[in-house]
């Protein structure tokens, strides 16, 4: 009989079913060469043949036999296979990759890893602990993913390798690897934290290596060109399965017991027998069917079927270890899904195949055993996923009941439907009842047993009740009282539910959240490990930075889910574990939205496709367990109730038994830093901490006196969580030192804080109770009072801190030596005391420099910079009080003194802004403070130098050479970089030049150094020497140019320009003027004194950077453009025409001088680094600034009293930004007295200065109608008595006292109201000067005299209010609210402001508008005077800098 064999494309594992002769079976070889539909031929076609069984068999009704299978090893020939696609390729790169990193797991796992020695603390114990729960629950939910991932490979592969889907694989199969490889570390991790278990720790490590070896296996396997047989991939895949559950049983994490696998492989089996079962009735109808197509069609579904069952039982091995997990339920059903379907296309195989009753229907019962079979497969899997509960039996029992009263309520009216609804309701009630009465049979606790039968007889009574209501309404459907009845009993049931299934359904929710939290962590892990994978291939970078930040941000919440998820397992009645989780949960959301967001934009940059759709697929993952995640977290926190109080006042309480071990342990000298921990870290966390702290508890202060208490509790929450990294901080701080008085300094104070934290919580709470209670807010204060000072010692005890308030201290001491009425004796020459200044100025500055450094680094630096600060300090100190003592004219002598306050007050400063950076290197500005600390520092110090240098004859010009020549020196060194737009032959001809006259000046340099120090004889030949050599470097330069130079020449545009402006002022006769001279007046001072900035900025620029030289120049031909365009106008309106003809000839001084500047400013740019053009620049600009001061003295003569307003209102301003910056001393609380005095010793000088004030104001306007010589006597005169004002009302501030700074900054605000109004007064005098009585600008006048005398009178109103600490905050609010209007009156002005700025700047502004707002609420609540005038002073300012900016934004152009 001839033999028929069938073949079909793809892998084949009951292949028995291959020939349906009853004499002989056929096994074959898979082979992947033939593609298409089965075919039926002569068993001499290619293919490996063996023989079956040993001879013909009898079939039996009932299960079929299992197949008759055999592996052949060794190399199956490969000669007629096809090359690999571009799909199998790329699956190909992949498998390498994977392998390589597969490989160094491998190697990794050779050793544990190696911590650093640990305490016995309890914190170390605790984070141990911590440590093992998140290796264990990262390495179970990375063995979830590998076997995942590994039944996913086994599903994919399954089918006709031209329908594989190959870049799944490479998912599946990356997935794997990247799993492995962060696997591998965790269990390096937990090995070394169990290595007190030697045994255990090499069995864990054993079986992750195992795993390791399972997952090459599978690799090698499942190459495309590797024609292994397909029971090497099954056999691979159950190895995976077998060493999972082994390393999952070495880490205590085997959630699945053996009886549970053993049912699940029964079930898979029997799914296989039933298989077979439809299998065998499908050769039946195969037999039978006549045509050939159907024929085959059958066979092609019945092998189908067979495979895909095998796929099941596979699939179920790699994953019963992990079943838990949700990713490994979807593959295990995926696969039941796989074999429904194919059941199914066999069924329709047949039915299409024959009409045979009989047959069909023993097809149709094969198929529904194998749909049973199935069934129960699933059904265990979820019932081991629910261990062993019934789902939702009270959720859908309560769902029930409120859905039905609703219906009854809605209802009213219609008696029938109504008794219908009852009915469902006692129905579902009833279930309910009997549900809880079975829980408490099993309840161990008796008391839990006891509530819930209690609570079963409330809803049994409550039921009954309903019933008997029901009745009620049924007998009497058109009564409306019965029906009112039944609404009433229906309620009762309502909040009987609530009430009885209250404790079961908040139990339900926390173990939902549990489990949640479980997957989100898991999912989130998963994303991480894909993300990392994706990296090498992600071609956006920024989307790829994106995406670390977001892996970093997640994985700094991965550990607080875990150990939530594990506190509240382990205390499953305890409400803090269960709020604990909660909160971690809620917190865990928007880091994880975040890292949804970052890996779905980064999806589509990723080369890689494998890498892209891992990627992809985790982010969805995590995106779904976010979802759930967030509607369990809201739902237990509701059902929970508010438990946020009690909550963080036993945290706090853990912290400080924590603190207190950690102390018991510092004695003993057994405190250990954790891993990761160092001084430096522990001090910036403490140091940024204690803000968070003090701003937390702000807000629980701020919501208990409002009895907030939902907010309360979120205060107190964060607060909790921020004084926890304060304790871990402190804990670090004190281990990592080697100071055992030091560590216990700062747990001391560290019990300290938490102890007053603790109290300030339970005051919070209590305060929640009577809301209004005076004393209940006083000790609320008290309290809080207590807990700031305790946060202060313990950032003091920090390392550097105590060292930079000695410094402090000793700066303050040295100072002292400037308060006496008389200077020491000099000891010294002037030229040894300069000499000495100069160096000790070098080293304070270079210490300030060490300082900004030092505060940067470690805190053994920082107390080192600091304490060499105050060293130099103290010598420079001595110098300048030497030098001081030499000065011979009193006033210079109090000006040195003076500059010696100033350097001590940056230097304060400086250490100040030092110390402030070193505790929080993050507060904002903080970097930018210490910098212009720095500044100020070094500016003080030159201001000083140059005062000094000034008293000897030639120091500041030979000093100020020296700098030019060591600030061009630098350009020498680089002279391929450009300085200027000269050509080459013009840099040549103006060297030669300039070298020409460079070494004429060397020689008269020579000879007037030996006659200007005749004495000092002994420099005579050094100086000699030192000229020599620089004629003979002129000459060799000259020699060099002269061979170079063959023509040149340069040509002025800028001098044209000006000299044509110069021509235009004498030209016929003027334009018709357009405004009066006034006018001209005020825009011509504008421009002289910009073209003298300019020329000033020069000389600056000729010394540091002369290739800007050009652009000056350029700003300097423009000004005086329109200089002298303006100045031919006031000619023509000044009155008398001497005048004119003064202005006109001023102008035209001025313009010599302007193109003598622009000619040196070129001649520089090609030689920058000649002294002698510096030095002629210089004296241009001198000349400049000079003929400026001319055409302003022709302004001032023909307007004197104008030119005089022009002047006082320039004053009143340096007096402003004066103001504001003793504002910002008083408000640092550095603004003292220098002498014992009062208040009171002052108070008559500011009543008197103010009135005379108040008459120079009466002057003012009255001059604005009379000559220009009167009005210029009042400007003058008001000027002079502001500036007597403010000096007295500074001196009356300061002796309030440091301690009482917002008193301070009210004072000096009320006297900068009045010169901002004096300001403005002059302004409004300088514009109606001359005018008509009619006139618009004489109503302006005469509104700002009256806003003077309003500011005036309420700054003595203000000085009245400082004794009397009663009137102290309303006065400061009048004076707030009338600033407030004056600035809205400037806002609403059609003034244009001239700077430019951004609407995020005006949004910053507005913050303040809040934060004020919120110190208002504060204020009204406590009802402090200084809470009050603190809350006037910070509202003023925002109000300020908010119109202000917005003023400046809408006239700023985009």
């Amino acid at each position: 009989m001839k033999k028929r064999v069938y073949y079909w494309g793809g892998p084949v594992s009951l292949a028995c079913f291959c020939q349906f002769c009853s004499v002989q079976s056929t096994i074959l070889q898979q082979q992947f060469n033939r593609v298409g539909r089965v075919e039926h031929g002569s068993v001499a076609l290619p293919g490996v043949i063996r023989s079956g069984s040993i001879g013909a068999e009898s079939l039996s009704m009932g299960t079929m036999p299992s197949a008759q299978q055999q592996v052949i090893m060794g190399q199956m020939h490969r000669g007629h296979m096809p090359p690999l696609s571009s799909a199998q390729q790329a699956l190909m790169g992949t498998i390498n990759t994977s392998m390589q990193a597969v490989q160094q797991a491998q190697a990794d796992l050779g050793e544990v890893d190696n911590l650093p020695p640990l305490g016995q603390d309890m914190a170390s114990k605790v984070w141990i602990q911590n440590k093992v729960d998140e290796s264990k629950h990262e390495i179970h939910s990375q063995v979830d993913a590998i076997t995942a991932g590994t039944a996913s490979v086994v599903n994919l592969t399954a089918g006709d390798p031209t329908d594989t889907d190959y870049t799944a694989v490479g998912c599946a199969i990356t997935t794997i690897s990247s799993n492995l490889t962060e696997m591998s570390k965790g269990v390096k991790l937990l090995a070394a934290l169990i290595e007190d278990d030697t045994s255990g720790s090499n069995d864990l490590m054993g079986a992750a290596r195992n795993l390791a070896g399972a997952v090459s296996d599978l690799l090698k396997a499942v190459e495309p060109a590797s024609g292994e047989p397909r029971q090497t991939v099954l056999s691979a895949a159950g190895s995976i399965g077998q060493a999972s559950g082994d390393l999952l049983l070495q880490i205590g994490e085997n959630e699945s017991d053996e009886r549970f696998q053993e049912v699940l492989m029964i079930l898979a089996k029997a799914v296989a027998n039933a298989a077979a079962m439809i299998v065998l009735k499908a050769k039946n109808v195969a037999q039978v069917a006549d045509d050939t197509v159907l024929q085959n069609r059958v066979i092609a579904a019945a092998t189908q079927c067979a495979l895909s069952t095998s796929q099941l039982v596979a699939c179920a091995k790699v994953v019963s270890p992990t079943i838990s997990s949700p990713v490994c339920q979807e593959q295990l059903i995926e696969a039941g899904k796989l074999v429904d379907r194919s059941v199914e296309g066999c069924v329709q195989a047949c039915l299409s195949a024959t009409v045979d009753v009989e047959m069909l229907k023993q097809v149709s019962s094969a198929a529904s055993v194998v749909g049973q079979a199935l069934g129960d497969l699933l059904e265990h899997v979820c019932r081991y996923a629910s261990h062993g509960e019934p789902i939702g039996r009270y959720d859908q029992a309560t769902d029930t009941i409120m859905t039905v009263t609703e219906s009854i309520f809605s209802s009213m009216g219609d008696a029938g439907e109504m008794v219908r609804q009852a009915r469902v309701l006692a129905q579902a009630t009833s279930d309910l009842v009997n549900a809880m009465r079975s829980d408490a049979e099993v309840e161990v606790d008796v008391d839990n047993s006891k509530k819930l039968l209690a609570a079963a007889k409330l809803l049994a009574d409550a039921t009954a009740r309903m019933v008997e209501a029901a009745k009620g309404a049924a007998a009497y459907p058109e009564n409306e009282d019965q029906q009112q009845r039944l609404r009433e009993a229906a309620e009762g049931l309502r909040v009987a539910t609530n009430a009885a299934a209250q404790n079961a359904m908040k139990k339900k929710l926390i173990n939902r959240l549990e489990n949640a939290a479980k997957q989100a962590a898991a999912a989130a892990t998963q994303t991480i490990a894909a993300s990392q994978n994706a990296a090498a291939s992600n071609k956006n970078t920024a989307a790829h930075q994106q995406l670390v930040q977001s892996c970093k941000a997640i994985a700094d919440h991965i550990p607080q889910l875990v150990q939530g998820v594990r506190g509240s397992q382990a205390q499953p009645e305890d409400l803090t574990t269960q709020l604990a989780l909660i909160i971690t949960s809620q917190n865990f959301l928007q880091p994880g939205s975040k890292m949804v967001t970052s890996a779905k934009s980064s999806v589509p940059t990723v080369m890689d496709q494998a890498a892209a759709m891992q990627l992809g697929q985790c982010a969805k993952n995590l995106a779904t367990s976010l979802a759930e995640l967030r509607t369990v977290a809201q739902k237990a926190h509701e059902a929970c109730g508010p438990m946020e109080i009690q909550s963080a006042l036993t945290a706090v309480q853990t912290l400080k038994t924590e603190l207190q071990d950690a102390k018991m342990a510092a004695i003993d000298m057994q405190l250990k830093p954790l891993p990761g921990e160092s001084m430096e870290k522990c001090a910036q966390d403490l140091g940024s901490t204690s803000k968070s702290v003090g701003s937390s508890m702000a807000q629980l202060l701020t919501c208990a006196a409002q009895g907030n208490e939902h907010y309360t509790g979120l205060a107190a929450r964060e607060t909790a969580q921020a004084l926890k990294t304060l304790a871990q901080a402190a804990r670090g701080v004190a281990a990592s030192t080697t100071n055992p008085q030091a560590a216990a300094s700062m747990l001391d104070s560290a019990c300290d804080v938490m102890e007053g934290s603790a109290m300030l919580i339970h005051e919070a709470k209590q305060a929640l109770v009577s809301p209004g209670d005076s004393e209940s807010q006083q000790r609320l204060a008290q309290v809080a009072k207590a807990v700031s000072h305790s946060l202060n010692n313990c950032v003091n005890c920090l390392p550097g801190q105590k060292d930079v308030d000695m410094a402090l201290r000793s700066i303050g001491e040295a100072s002292k030596k400037l308060l006496g009425e008389t200077l020491p004796p000099s000891t010294r020459s002037f030229q040894e005391a300069q000499s000495e200044l100069n160096q000790t100025a070098a080293d304070l500055n270079q210490s300030a420099g060490d300082v900004v450094h030092a505060s940067r680094g470690s805190s053994t630096q920082l107390a080192d910079a600091s304490g060499k600060f105050s060293e130099d300090f103290d010598e420079f100190l001595d110098a300048g009080i030497e030098m001081a003592g030499h000065t011979q004219v009193k006033d210079e002598q109090i000006q040195v003194i003076g500059n010696l306050k100033n350097i001590s007050m940056a230097s304060s400063k400086l250490l100040l802004a030092a110390k402030s950076l070193s505790v929080d290197p993050g507060a904002a500005n903080a970097k930018n403070l210490l910098a212009a600390a720095a500044r100020a520092v070094t500016e003080s110090i030159n201001q000083l130098i140059t005062l000094a240098t000034q008293q000897a004859p030639g120091q500041k010009e030979c000093d100020n050479a020296l700098r030019e020549l060591e600030a061009v020196k630098g350009m020498l060194a680089n002279p391929n970089e450009p300085v200027s737009n000269l050509s080459y032959f013009h840099c040549i001809e103006s060297v030669m030049e300039n070298s020409k006259v460079l070494g004429e000046s060397m020689a008269g340099i020579s000879q007037n150094c030996k006659t200007g120090d005749v004495p000092a004889s002994h420099t005579h030949d050094a100086i000699a020497e030192a000229a020599q050599l620089m004629r003979e470097a002129v000459d060799d330069i000259m020699v060099t140019l002269n061979e170079a130079a063959s023509e040149g020449g340069m040509v002025g545009a800028m001098v044209d320009s000006i000299a044509e402006a110069m021509g235009r002022l004498d030209e016929g006769t003027s334009p018709e003027p357009e405004g009066s001279f006034v006018d001209y007046q005020t825009t011509m001072v504008k421009y002289s004194k910009a073209i003298a900035v300019t020329a000033q900025e020069m000389m600056t620029k000729s010394v540091t950077c002369p290739e800007e030289l050009g652009g000056l120049a350029s700003r300097v031909t423009t000004d005086y453009s329109q200089l002298a365009l303006q100045g031919r106008l006031a000619a023509h309106t000044a009155e008398p025409q001497e005048i004119g003809f003064q202005i006109k000839a001023g102008v035209q001084e001025l313009g010599h001088g302007c193109i003598f500047l622009v000619q040196k400013a070129g001649a520089l740019q090609i030689t920058p680094s000649d002294s002698y053009t510096k030095r002629e620049l210089i004296e241009c600009a001198r000349t400049v600034t000079e003929k400026v001061s001319m055409v302003l003295s022709a302004l001032q003569a023909g307007n004197k009293g104008t030119q005089a307003c022009i002047t006082a209102a320039s004053a009143v301003s340096g007096i402003i930004a004066e103001l504001d910056t003793t504002i910002m001393f008083a408000s640092a609380g550095t603004l003292n007295a220098e002498n014992d005095e009062s208040f009171a010793d002052h108070r008559e000088n500011i009543l008197k200065t103010a009135k005379a004030l108040v008459e120079d104001t009466k002057m003012l306007v009255s001059g604005a109608a009379s000559g220009q010589d009167k009005l210029a006597q009042a400007a003058q005169s008001s000027a002079k008595t502001i500036t007597q004002l403010t000096d007295v009302v500074k001196l009356g501030a300061a002796s309030v006292g440091s301690d009482d700074p917002e008193t301070q900054v009210v004072l000096i605000n009320a006297v900068k109201d009045v010169a901002k109004a004096l300001a403005e007064l002059i302004g409004a005098t300088k514009c109606a000067a001359g005018k008509a009585a009619d006139d618009p600008s004489m109503y302006q006048l005469k509104s700002a005299a009256k806003v003077m005398v309003t500011n005036v009178t309420s700054l003595l109103k203000t000085v009245k209010a400082v004794e009397d600490e009663a009137t102290r905050g309303t006065r400061a609010l009048e004076a707030t609210i009338e600033c407030i209007k004056q600035e809205l009156t400037v806002f609403q002005s059609k003034d244009v402001p001239e700077k430019s700025t951004t609407p995020e700047e005006f949004i910053r502004m507005t913050k303040g508008i809040t934060t004020a707002t919120a110190k208002a609420v504060a204020a009204g609540n406590s009802a402090r005077q200084e809470d009050v005038i603190s809350t006037a002073n910070l509202s003023r300012k925002a109000i300020f800098d908010m119109l202000t900016t917005c003023k400046v934004l809408i006239n700023t152009p985009y």
